[in-house]
């Protein structure tokens, strides 16, 4: 008996990605002065400190806040700095309680998820083998008790998490939870104390201050006028270090923003509203102003404008991209092209790298002329767990590994000032699909193709809304009757034409019985004569006739 096919998920239709909504763009502070060094230093330790107070007070409000205790709260920090710098304050605190929230509910939603599979694993007997949707049974009685001791700790946790929810309690470490651990592992960390000292404290300073567009340059409390002047008002204890008139600070310093110069100075000279932020990198002893605001969603393109000119599939791996060139019709073009990254080492480097490849994509696919990329809607979140996949924990490092959510940001806003879109797939079954009906046909003596490289073709004809099998070519003319249809291509309107293709034997099978079966209902085409002055019936005709 044949075994049933495996149940398809249905898969998700292509979307056209929505542009950026903000940019943020940098300079360095060059040139400062040791008294500039000194005011900068103040000024942010002076504000930290009020906003761990404030961000105290709003975690113990929890769910009790309401507009009464955010006024007084504000009204209590502007007799310490000013209006300005209290609005600012207030509102990154409010961003910063929302965010520990919504980590709070991811954390409860894998817990959850952990939990499930322990319970279904640890309810298989031993040794049960598992499938592809549903883990099986551990493999010993060790490992049976190891695993019912870690459910109970991850149910005790899940309660503990989910008390705190209803109570409103959160979690917050103004400068980073990693930096602090790493105060009781300085050697791990290759830190002295004192290092590890200097980077708490600049993390925990707060210089921030939020645009109001209708003020000059869009900015009252750190402003930058169009020729780089960078001035900065004061909080009322250090306005005696003013340099200049109503308790403003100018630095030496003169910035020159080189990328979206043209855009920031249009902005600061109509007086919209632009943030900005100073911070100071311990390592590199160096201070940097960011400027930043928000622009209208840029409409996008409709799906059909975006495939115009073909599509460039893009397969997002943990060490590089998998790019290949399709044309309107889903044919490749070309060879596959791979742009690499390492993502190991310190953050910004990892960031750096994932710039520098997506430039370089981004470079080709404008060379290709092609409007649009293809890119899976890839999520690991709910994908990367132990409880998940067990003792597979290299792979469980290698999906940690692709930079998702970065790489959404980055490839979406850097696109953007290409000019192309992005069109974003469901990536169910693009590796497999990928592989078994292009990897072979598109290997040759000159070209190597990887499952990688074939994965990029299939998520790029599903970006172009092909169905991901290639038409294979025709058999023989005498062998047509015998092998059946002359295409494995299925039509668009065929029901299950996204399934797996049945083997090579069970279609010539399929094929010989349906012929069979038409020969022992009708006869010999040859035998038969239509009469057209009948009333449309067939009839058969003798043996002497026919001679």
């Amino acid at each position: 008996m044949a075994e049933p096919k495996k149940k398809l998920r249905t898969i998700d239709a292509p979307f056209v990605a929505l542009g950026p909504s903000g940019v943020a763009i940098r300079d360095r502070l060059k040139h400062l002065t040791p008294e500039d060094d000194t005011v900068l230093r103040l000024v942010g330790e002076h504000l930290g400190r009020l906003a761990s107070l404030d961000l105290k007070a709003r975690c113990a409000d929890g769910l009790d806040h309401n507009s009464d205790s955010w006024a007084a709260r504000k009204q209590a920090l502007t007799a310490k700095s000013s209006s300005r710098w209290a609005g600012s304050i207030t509102k990154a605190t409010h961003d910063q309680w929302a965010l520990s929230r919504r980590c709070q509910l991811a954390h409860i939603q894998s817990l959850e998820a952990g939990v499930r599979t322990l319970m279904h694993r640890l309810s298989q007997p031993l040794g049960e083998k598992g499938t592809k949707r549903a883990p099986g049974g551990y493999r010993s009685k060790n490992e049976w008790f190891c695993k019912s001791r870690r459910l109970a700790v991850l149910e005790h946790h899940l309660d503990v998490a989910r008390a705190e929810r209803e109570a409103g309690v959160v979690h917050v470490v103004r400068g980073g939870r990693r930096l602090l651990n790493n105060r009781h592992n300085l050697e791990a960390a290759q830190l002295t104390e004192r290092e590890w000292r200097q980077r708490w404290e600049a993390e925990r300073w707060f210089t921030a201050a939020d645009g109001e567009s209708g003020k000059r340059y869009g900015n009252e409390t750190i402003r930058v006028t169009p020729d780089g002047e960078v001035s900065i008002k004061l909080p009322a204890p250090l306005a005696h270090h003013a340099n200049s008139k109503n308790g403003r600070y100018v630095l030496a310093s003169k910035v020159a923003f080189q990328h979206r110069g043209a855009e920031w100075r249009d902005r600061i000279e109509g007086n919209r509203a632009v943030a900005y932020r100073i911070h100071l990198d311990v390592q590199r002893s160096r201070w940097y102003l960011t400027a930043s605001w928000t622009r209208p969603v840029g409409k996008t393109v409709p799906l059909e404008a975006a495939r115009a000119d073909g599509m460039v599939g893009v397969d997002t791996n943990a060490d590089h991209f998998a790019a290949y060139q399709l044309d309107r019709n889903g044919n490749p073009m070309g060879d596959p092209r791979r742009f690499f990254y390492d993502l190991s080492g310190t953050a910004d480097h990892r960031d750096a790298q994932i710039r520098h490849a997506i430039s370089k994509l981004l470079h080709w696919a404008d060379r290709c002329g092609v409007k649009a990329i293809g890119i899976e809607n890839l999520d690991f979140g709910q994908e990367k767990t132990r409880e998940k996949h067990g003792r597979r924990k290299r792979f469980r490092q290698l999906i940690s590994g692709i930079p998702t959510g970065k790489l959404k940001a980055r490839l979406v806003s850097m696109a953007a000032e290409h000019g192309l879109s992005i069109v974003a797939v469901d990536p169910a079954y693009t590796s497999t699909w990928g592989d078994e009906h292009w990897r072979k046909p598109l290997t040759s003596n000159k070209r190597k193709m990887s499952r990688h490289d074939a994965a990029s073709v299939a998520i790029g004809r599903r970006a172009l809304g092909h169905s991901i099998r290639r038409r294979t070519a025709p058999p023989h003319d005498d062998q047509s009757d015998r092998r059946g249809h002359r295409t494995a291509q299925a039509g668009p309107a065929a029901r299950g034409r996204k399934g797996t293709r049945p083997p090579v034997t069970e279609r010539a099978h399929d094929a010989r019985r349906r012929i069979g079966e038409q020969r022992m209902r009708e006869p010999s085409a040859s035998n038969t004569v239509r009469d057209a002055r009948s009333s449309g019936s067939w009839h058969q005709m003798s043996l002497l006739d026919t001679v």
